[in-house]
């Protein structure tokens, strides 16, 4: 398994936090930057399972 998939996940859940963190608060800048991490994170696994497919072929 890439690394990527496994800091992918960590970033997407971590930002998922942030997110859901500033729309109850209502800091649309926290909100902001939970929702680009979390769309970061997806890229990054994204990312991670591409090079583990090319790794079994």
């Amino acid at each position: 398994m890439d690394k990527n998939r496994i800091e992918g996940t960590k970033h997407e859940v971590k930002g998922a936090l942030k997110e859901a963190a500033g729309k109850v608060t209502g800091n649309h800048a926290k909100q902001a930057a939970g929702h680009f991490e979390k769309e970061a994170g997806k890229l990054q696994k994204d990312v991670g399972k591409a090079r583990d497919e090319y790794k079994k072929s």
